[in-house]
């Protein structure tokens, strides 16, 4: 595996891939960046070269598309020199391809719940003999959105197979629920499975207002090629993503709204260093993988502890050092106290000397934080400030 970048395991790979080849279900916990596919693919790989060929054998679930090209584009790198077949199933691309490839055979299949659920209603795959099955992102996996579908989807693997979990967090409730589908399990645990020492952290007072003339002010001072900007919003990212752009940055924003043609070729530009400044909803929070991230900016707060960790994950990955700051309002108190107890310490509080905190409200800002005009109005929804705008 050398040719792939794969010379000395992490310790989620040194822990998990024996217990994994022995037979054991896992519920493996590790901070993101760690390693963790290749922890799950290697020796799926290794023992699907041995068996019958044809039908699909290996079932591996991902929340996001993104994560699912990346696990898809990890196998088929560590698995160039083998027959094994692979397949990845998500929406927002056409069906047809997907049931075209599923009918050649396929011995992995790396998909999202929806689109795997309509391939089950179509008759066009067949998880019957699945012989292991990989959750990815558990925790997300395992929320209320997704429980339904995961649960038809067990309904159609058999019960004798070996099952893996792997995330970077797992709350208890969840937890509960993942004990449900494991058999005598191995827990894995890597470090405190929440924030990489890599990465520092600091919180930027703001007026909810001035967020955006804040952001191109503290990007100004950002010695980096490739920042992740979080928004709350898909609205929100792509009006951002368009202000920067106007700005002089080189940016891109990626959100579900967009196509998956539309989505790859922003995350491709960014990998690829086309774009300085990606600026995407919380469906980038798992999947992308871009070790060169040097900053990751949370415009909006995060809406959970969990949601920071996963955001947060993205940079200072695979040993690098890496940045993360959050534009903080009033409101934001509840979670500021989170984010401390999650890293263990107040974090650090931060201004930038050349701004200006004292700016009036103004449209443009309004129209950023909120989106467009709706029946002749700015839709001031959740906007504090009492400022009046005819």
């Amino acid at each position: 595996m050398a040719s792939a970048g794969f010379v000395t395991p992490t310790p989620i790979q040194s822990e998990a891939i024996p217990q994994v080849m022995n037979g054991r279900d896992i519920m493996g916990l590790a901070q993101t960046g760690t390693g963790k596919t290749a922890a799950f693919v290697l020796p799926i790989l290794h023992r699907l070269m041995r068996g019958k060929r044809g039908h699909v054998r290996s079932l591996i679930m991902a929340p996001t598309r993104e994560l699912a090209e990346q696990i898809y584009n990890t196998l088929n790198n560590l698995g160039k020199d083998t027959p094994i077949r692979i397949v990845a199933v998500y929406g927002g691309v056409n069906i047809s391809t997907q049931i075209q490839k599923l009918n050649r055979g396929a011995e992995i299949v790396v998909a999202c719940p929806g689109r795997l659920l309509d391939h089950i209603n179509r008759k066009t795959i067949d998880i019957s003999q699945v012989e292991v099955l990989v959750i990815d992102e558990a925790d997300h996996m395992f929320d209320m959105g997704f429980l339904p579908d995961i649960r038809r989807i067990l309904k159609n693997l058999p019960q004798e197979r070996q099952t893996l979990l792997f995330s970077a967090t797992m709350p208890k409730e969840i937890y509960s629920l993942a004990q449900d589908i494991l058999n005598d399990p191995i827990t894995i645990k890597i470090g405190s499975a929440t924030l990489a020492e890599t990465v520092s952290h600091a919180h930027y007072p703001v007026s909810q207002h001035l967020k955006t003339a804040f952001l191109l002010k503290l990007l100004g001072h950002i010695n980096s090629r490739s920042v992740l900007v979080f928004t709350r919003t898909k609205r929100r990212a792509r009006l951002l993503g368009e202000q920067l752009g106007r700005a002089g940055f080189s940016s891109t924003s990626l959100q579900g709204n967009l196509s998956q043609s539309r989505r790859q070729a922003a995350l491709d530009g960014f990998r690829n260093g086309r774009f300085q400044v990606l600026v995407a909803t919380d469906i980038a929070a798992r999947g992308i993988d871009v070790c060169e991230i040097s900053h990751v900016i949370n415009y909006d707060m995060p809406d959970s502890p969990d949601a920071y960790i996963h955001r947060i994950g993205r940079t200072g990955r695979a040993g690098q050092n890496g940045d993360a700051f959050t534009l903080i309002t009033c409101e934001d108190k509840q979670m500021v106290n989170a984010i401390d107890r999650v890293v263990g310490s107040r974090v650090e509080h931060r201004t930038l000397k050349d701004f200006d905190y004292s700016a009036p409200v103004s449209k443009k800002h309004i129209r950023i934080a909120h989106g467009p005009r709706r029946h002749g109005k700015l839709e001031l929804r959740g906007f504090k400030p009492a400022t009046r705008v005819a």
